[in-house]
């Protein structure tokens, strides 16, 4: 396992393969400017803060890869949770693949300890500290270790509910 920069993540996330995202916490410090934005109710702020993203995952659609993501979420939904199911439509509208998984549905799954990317042949771990800080990012391309994450990804997908349908509790 190698610690990685956010720059070099993100140059691996957006080199032209699909990916997988398997998300675990209820919160994130590092979306907090988008947060207080969806607080004030600042949609123009909201849109700003997401138009990279956005960009970026239209342009992966457009190319043919698949983007799926899990968020896996304590119930009833965290302010924080209940701020990405209100922007979250506007990834689902770019082409992202969303699902939500309450984790009273979890207890018997296999799940990695870290939010993580799974691609084909490597696995990305975004470790938070208990401020919700990300304080590092690992890199493994154990194929061990990427088989697993990628099966607790498939497992997590099959039980979890597609965006359009959630009812947030």
């Amino acid at each position: 396992m190698e610690l990685i920069s956010r720059e070099q993540r993100s140059a691996l996330l957006w080199a032209g393969r699909p990916f997988l995202k398997l998300e675990l916490r209820d919160s994130y410090a590092i979306d907090d400017d988008l947060f207080a934005a969806w607080r004030r109710g600042d949609d123009r702020a909201v849109a700003e803060s997401m138009a990279p993203w956005l960009k970026q995952v239209e342009t992966e659609i457009a190319a043919g890869r698949r983007l799926r993501r899990v968020r896996v979420v304590s119930e009833p939904l965290s302010e924080y949770q209940r701020t990405l199911f209100d922007i979250s439509q506007f990834g689902v509208d770019a082409g992202e693949e969303l699902r939500w998984l309450s984790r009273r549905l979890v207890s018997g799954l296999p799940l990695p300890g870290n939010d993580c990317f799974v691609m084909e042949d490597l696995v990305m771990f975004n470790v938070h500290g208990g401020n919700d800080e990300q304080v590092e990012i690992q890199l493994d391309r154990d194929p061990d270790l990427v088989e697993f994450c990628r099966n607790a990804f498939e497992s997590a997908w099959d039980l979890a509910t597609p965006h359009h349908e959630y009812k947030p509790a």
